[in-house]
């Protein structure tokens, strides 16, 4: 079968390697979709591992039934989570479930960008579900990077009519808008330094947009009634987008740290400041079954009007492509790619 290996962002080549089997209590899964993530362009992250086949936003068919699998028929739609926790170590007991050493661990293989991949049992007893009729394979894609979303926003507790300010119109920053939106956000604001992005932001409700590089403080108080944000979601690495967090929170907010910084920044924090006006830093990674379920439901409902940012569909054979588009963040938001497509 075909694979997708990553070397570095500008060297992603299509190899061949054995199509695997599914052993006992395991699922042979064919790869309808598979969406790029942020977080696969990370070369300080994803460089010490390569060369690897990354891609675990996939949807796609159950081909190969493995000894024991009662849940599952060849022929079933399916969407698989890579990262399964235990649910039974003192994380997982806690509500901490990407706190799990089993959930930083599991994985399926060889990876999303393969025409094919084996689901490990422990993944089909915890991280294998059925994909609605209502949601497509491309929108299935959406549904591990959705749940993540929920899970932080179960963090935050939004309440209804509080102002969100957004710091980055990528893939996140937009699922962050949309979530915010239908569960009844105030003011929604969202930054970025890329045109395209913030006129898909207006595009799919944000209430103005500011680009990153202005004032963003002034944009904000201009945009909310001369008010900071009730809370600001920071969906960037960039650390003056941190920064830009720090200064636009208001008294009783929260700021959201959904993406993570390089290894070694470190931020400088107002304690006195922060403590006296009861702002309060949250951070949000990962996703666990739960979240999955609620994601399933939310596109099911059309709640999440994800096809809508979807804007490139590549075969395997493009993956180069595809990698490009994404690091370069340019004039695109969700890149697919369709492993088996011809």
């Amino acid at each position: 079968m075909r694979v997708g290996v990553y070397y570095n962002n500008k060297d992603v080549r299509v190899e061949e390697r054995p199509r695997p089997k599914a052993g006992p209590g395991e699922l042979l899964v064919k790869v309808a979709a598979s969406g790029i993530c942020g977080s696969d362009v990370m070369e300080w992250y994803r460089l010490k591992k390569a060369p690897l086949v990354l891609g675990h936003e996939i949807a796609g068919e159950v081909v190969e039934v493995g000894e024991g699998v009662k849940d599952y028929k060849i022929g079933d739609r399916i969407f698989v989570s890579h990262h399964v926790p235990c649910n039974t170590c003192r994380y997982c007991l806690s509500g901490n479930h990407t706190a799990c050493d089993m959930l930083r661990t599991t994985n399926y293989f060889p990876g999303g960008f393969s025409e094919y991949i084996r689901v490990p049992s422990v993944n089909v007893d915890r991280g294998a579900f059925l994909l609605p009729k209502e949601v497509s394979f491309e929108e299935g894609t959406f549904i591990e990077p959705l749940a993540c979303i929920v899970r932080s926003h179960k963090a935050v507790k939004l309440e209804l009519g509080q102002s969100v300010l957004i710091l980055g119109g990528g893939i996140s920053g937009l699922l962050h808008l949309l979530l915010s939106r239908a569960s009844g956000a105030g003011r929604i604001i969202v930054t970025d330094v890329n045109a395209y992005r913030l006129k898909l932001a207006r595009n799919l409700g944000a209430d103005a947009v500011i680009n990153a590089k202005d004032d963003v403080v002034a944009g904000l108080r201009e945009a909310n009634d001369a008010r900071l944000a009730d809370l600001v979601v920071v969906c960037t690495s960039a650390l003056s987008a941190f920064n830009q967090a720090l200064q636009s929170v208001d008294r009783g907010g929260t700021i959201l740290c959904f993406a993570p910084t390089e290894p070694g920044v470190n931020l400088s924090v107002p304690v006195n400041e922060f403590w006296r006006n009861a702002i309060k830093i949250i951070h949000s990674y990962g996703a666990s079954p739960e979240d999955i379920k609620v994601a399933i439901e939310l596109l099911r409902n059309k709640r999440i009007p994800v096809a809508k940012m979807i804007t490139h569909r590549l075969k395997l054979s493009e993956i180069g492509l595809g990698f490009k588009l994404v690091s370069e963040a340019k004039d695109c938001v969700k890149v697919i790619i369709e492993p088996n497509k011809t």
